[in-house]
């Protein structure tokens, strides 16, 4: 039972809330297809509606692999935390410490920007995905030259004094890995987090590649247009190098549950990086009820419960993984599009109606 089976039993709640909320998010909010897995102690419980495939109508499977987004900023972190507790880098070295000369233009200073401020978003690095017309003059980007579009525009605030989302910052975090390393930062992520946790659905894809391994669900978009009428585009195949360490990971509902519960439960970093990890600034402009700390945000849901985790969006899937801080109770979600309807404007409405449905004051009895 611990992997790879839909077959799943309820040990501890009733998930009828839960189940109500996939299906509302298929029937009112026009998903093609949704999933979800709650890991509470022992008990595993795995819903689905919708289908993987709209021309087929094929379910959605337990074991669908999907591109997790920005959640890959979490693993990211995680391989940077564990070089700290070795002593291979600290995180008030600057970046140009560890990239000499690569960040520097438009009010970009490497040489006053930490590593703890790539991480948790107080850099006022510029995010280069700000600027989609450069990031559709190729096919495929090196992290090298997403920095230089990010440059080619002015920083946003002076290093350390606000806080703004920034794909740039997880960019350079990566390069700074693979430099103290040697090694690029796909095997890093492999041979540090998804092999010793068992993760076999997980990875960074290497350079260019746009196949996403099987099995999986197709993956919709409506390129995050507002109009319900947008077309909608197949882009199952997606080329991933603009978004690398910052959003190119692909992984399973399983292997975020495993992860994260490992994560939270400090059984991946030491006791100095694990509270360097959840040790949360405040946020401006993005998720509601949110907090940041180095590739983790806490959320505070609308009822005042408060959970962990993370999550990402990209073309055609966007994903949430998030428990209770000590990673016993786990819910990982993910819908293969990238836009909502009805009473939602985007997925974050249906995520959070699920995360409410599982963790709110109201969810141990089953009427959330």
């Amino acid at each position: 039972m611990e992997d790879g089976t839909p077959a799943v039993h309820v040990t501890r709640r009733n998930h009828d809330a839960a189940r109500r909320v996939l299906d509302r998010a298929v029937r009112e909010g026009e998903a093609p297809g949704i999933l979800a897995e709650v890991r509470d102690g022992d008990g595993h419980w795995f819903g689905t509606a919708g289908v993987a495939d709209t021309r087929t109508g094929r379910a959605r499977g337990h074991e669908d692999r999907f591109r997790i987004g920005s959640i890959t900023k979490t693993f990211t972190a995680t391989v940077v935390l564990q070089l700290v507790g070795e002593g291979q880098l600290a995180l008030e070295d600057t970046v140009e410490r560890w990239l000499p000369g690569v960040l520097t233009g438009n009010g970009h200073d490497g040489n006053t920007i930490t590593v703890r401020q790539l991480l948790d978003h107080t850099s006022g690095v510029f995010s280069y995905t700000h600027d989609q017309p450069a990031l559709s003059r190729q096919e495929s980007y090196t992290p090298e030259e997403l920095v230089e579009i990010a440059v080619s525009h002015p920083a946003g605030f002076p290093a350390g004094t606000g806080w703004a989302y920034s794909n740039t910052n997880y960019v350079l975090a990566g390069m700074i890995v693979e430099h103290v390393t040697g090694r690029m930062l796909a095997d890093e992520i492999t041979d540090r987090l998804a092999r010793p946790l068992d993760l076999t659905g997980t990875g960074l894809p290497l350079g260019a590649d746009p196949t996403l391994p099987g099995p999986h669900s197709s993956h919709y978009t409506k390129l995050f247009s507002p109009d319900p009428n947008a077309t909608v585009h197949d882009v199952t195949e997606l080329e991933t190098s603009p978004y690398w360490a910052a959003g190119g990971m692909v992984s399973t509902l399983a292997d975020l549950n495993r992860f994260f519960a490992a994560l939270l439960a400090g059984r991946l970093l030491r006791p100095e990086q694990q509270h360097e990890m959840f040790t949360m600034v405040p946020t401006e402009g993005w998720l509601p009820g949110a907090a940041y700390g180095l590739g983790v945000s806490r959320l505070t849901l609308p009822s005042g419960t408060v959970v962990w985790g993370m999550g990402g969006a990209l073309f055609g899937s966007w994903s949430y993984v998030y428990g209770i801080r000590e990673g016993t109770h786990m819910l990982a979600v993910n819908i293969n599009a990238d836009w909502a309807a009805g009473p939602w404007e985007d997925p974050i409405g249906i995520f959070t109606d699920l995360l409410e449905a599982e963790f709110g004051r109201s969810a141990d009895s089953g009427t959330a």
